[in-house]
């Protein structure tokens, strides 16, 4: 069996098609990019030239990379250096879930976050009835913290959300990181 070639890298204009695949395969998506339509390819190129492909002091996304393909996203948005945090999301299409890329990717993201951002604290949040992310956040060593009730709202729903923390301090997880770029 040949072994996959997986990484963070940056997202570039050559993923437009990936993240078309990802967004009509996986119907749970549409929450993750908010209102955009990804419908489309212009659609997708767009949307990665103004949302995943910048990078700034406080953002940055990472394709989740198999052999060339991306399959999924882990980013960190409101890094900010009085405090030294940050705020982790995650996606992975429906097709490469199930394999422990999330939580590989997840764990990598923090690393480049903690040695080139010098971040301190990482924090994330997930619905109570996505089990799944939590797996992700606890297998990358992000610890629960507590219930934020209501927080999110999608269409006409609210949910309550499980806040994680990973701190620059805590033991590292034993989980093989990705190459990052």
């Amino acid at each position: 069996m040949r072994a996959m070639t997986i990484e963070l890298r940056p997202w570039g204009e050559s993923d437009a098609g990936h993240l078309l695949r990802a967004f009509r395969t996986s119907d749970d998506l549409a929450t993750q990019v908010g209102d955009a339509n990804l419908s489309t390819l212009d659609r997708c190129q767009e949307f990665i030239a103004l949302q995943l492909a910048p990078s700034s002091q406080s953002v940055r996304n990472f394709a989740i990379s198999v052999d060339g393909a991306a399959v999924g996203n882990v980013g960190i948005g409101n890094m900010e250096h009085r405090h030294d945090t940050g705020w982790v999301y995650y996606w992975v299409s429906a097709e490469a879930r199930g394999q422990g890329l999330a939580s590989r990717a997840l764990a990598s993201a923090a690393r480049w976050a903690f040695d080139q951002r010098d971040l301190f604290r990482l924090e994330l949040g997930h619905r109570l009835n996505n089990p799944a992310s939590c797996n992700v956040a606890l297998k990358a060593g992000f610890a629960p913290e507590g219930i934020e009730r209501q927080k999110l709202k999608y269409e006409h729903q609210r949910y309550d959300v499980e806040t994680h923390a990973r701190l620059r301090s805590d033991p590292t997880p034993e989980i093989e990181l990705f190459k990052t770029h």
